[in-house]
């Protein structure tokens, strides 16, 4: 079942270990592998081994550095078959969406093995003579990372690649749910020269157990976390003991908005990539739309005919186009928000089915209300409630009725409004007449509760960097 042509890239399975995690295939519920896990010990002696790797890794070139990291790119490029075959194996997304991860993880690389020569430090105009003023920019040290399962390999190339094109050791631990991927990159990271010590996944069942290492070792500057709000909150929390440099992106709960002068085709081709790729199990997804009374049948029907083109099944089958959700109790939770919906008023109007196994039917919802749960939960899955408004003021305060503050999206061909709803909008992402926003050049992350920092961009190298300022004293005509 995981025969693969680059057979190195299953080294991870391989591993002698006295204790094992067993990996789940979504679409089947069989299990496909076993990977070695580390004990508390063990990654406390990874800790120290990256802590040499690094004093050592600091002194290279940016250019160096980038050579490596183009090199990992393009065994990434080479091997992305393999690659997306693993990942929809243990994730479960349809293969064409796996491959494109590969290609859009591997475009961080060659973005911070770029940006990695452009790490400018700055003088300043003194304002006493005889001195000289100056900043550098040095690498904060060793990184760490927790990274989800939703995007296994473009949510660890997203945090590797800048903490090691700034000079930084690099640990993450991905998803439980979900190692394998990561693990193949990480193999073809030291095919491309990278120091082994100096980059290192770790496994552990307790994913709370590695969390406290890593917010609580001193020799650990650093920590960027993808995940839930709750979890987020606790890491930050933990963190706060040692003073450490975190990213937080967190939770989303993205409003989709299409006012009455929007290209309806344009807006409901947003819509379906919005809601529906990665069976709706993405932060940045559209969670709740909100439809203008003129527009709102009209927009519904052609939202209807697409998803019913959405073809449910095993992602390494010809034609899937919606895979499974990661596992039966996320099913059940949307489920349960669907259901709870239909109680409070709302009307299924395409959907809703209960699939068996780990599936989910992708569904349409109407006569939603802003006040029902399932606008203020964050499904995670593909559903799509709507909501009608009448006023663009009624608009903004339900859209921004959240302590979320990730993504957002709306259409309109009004430029008064547009630059007006862009700006009122509280978020730290906002897709104007577009759907799919994410990009390795320009900065992602969000504001309130869905976290700090941002991630990609020239920001994104910065996170792992740290300012010097340097005064030159004593200094004679």
């Amino acid at each position: 079942m995981l025969s693969i042509k680059n057979k190195t890239l299953l080294s991870c399975l391989i591993v002698q270990s006295n204790t094992s995690l067993s990996i789940t295939n979504p679409a089947t519920a069989a299990v496909i592998g076993h990977i070695a896990t580390q004990s508390k010990s063990e990654i406390n002696s990874i800790i120290a081994a990256a802590d040499i790797a690094q004093q050592q890794w600091k002194k290279t070139t940016a250019k160096e550095r980038a050579v490596i990291l183009l090199r990992w790119h393009d065994l990434m490029m080479e091997n992305q078959d393999d690659l997306a075959r693993l990942m929809t194996l243990e994730q479960g997304k349809p293969l064409a969406e796996s491959k494109g991860e590969v290609a859009y993880g591997a475009s961080f690389l060659v973005w911070f093995a770029e940006e990695a020569k452009r790490a400018y430090g700055e003088t300043i105009p003194t304002p006493v003579a005889g001195r000289r003023l100056a900043t550098i920019k040095q690498p904060i040290g060793i990184a760490t990372a927790i990274t989800p399962w939703n995007f296994p390999i473009a949510m660890i190339t997203r945090k590797a690649a800048p903490a090691l094109a700034a000079g930084c050791a690099f640990i993450g631990k991905p998803a439980n749910q979900t190692p394998l991927s990561a693990l193949a990159v990480a193999e073809l990271a030291y095919q491309a020269g990278v120091p082994k010590a100096l980059l290192q996944l770790v496994v552990n069942e307790s994913s709370s157990l590695v969390g406290e290492v890593f917010c609580e070792h001193d020799r650990i500057k650093k920590l960027s976390f993808t995940g839930s709000t709750r979890v987020g909150r606790i890491l930050m929390a933990q963190c706060a003991e040692t003073i450490k440099r975190t990213s937080m992106e967190l939770g989303g709960n993205a409003p989709f908005i299409v006012f009455e002068d929007a290209d309806l085709d344009l807006a409901v081709a947003g819509a379906m990539v919005s809601k529906y790729r990665n069976a709706g199990q993405t932060c940045v997804c559209a969670n709740r739309f909100y439809i203008h009374d003129s527009v709102y049948d009209q927009f519904v029907a052609k939202l209807t005919a697409e998803v019913a083109k959405l073809r449910v099944g095993n992602g390494l089958e010809d034609g899937v186009t919606v895979g499974p959700v990661i596992d039966e109790n996320a099913k059940n939770n949307i489920n349960r928000l669907i259901q709870g919906a239909v109680d409070q008023g709302a009307t299924v109007a395409f959907g809703g089915q209960v699939l068996s196994g780990a599936y989910v039917d992708p569904t349409i919802l109407t006569d939603v209300r802003h006040d029902m749960d399932i606008i203020q939960e964050e499904i995670f899955g593909p559903v799509a409630p709507i909501v009608r408004f009448s006023s663009d003021e009624e608009l903004i305060t339900m859209a921004n009725d959240t302590i979320y503050g990730l993504a957002s999206y709306f259409y309109s061909q009004n430029i008064n409004r547009i630059w007006y709803v862009a700006e009122a909008l509280e978020y730290g992402m906002v897709g104007i007449n577009e759907g799919l926003i994410s990009t390795e050049v320009a900065p992602f992350g969000g504001v309130k509760q869905s976290g700090i920092g941002k991630e990609g961009a020239k920001e994104g190298l910065d996170e792992y960097l740290v300012q010097k300022y340097l005064c030159f004293g004593g200094l004679k005509h």
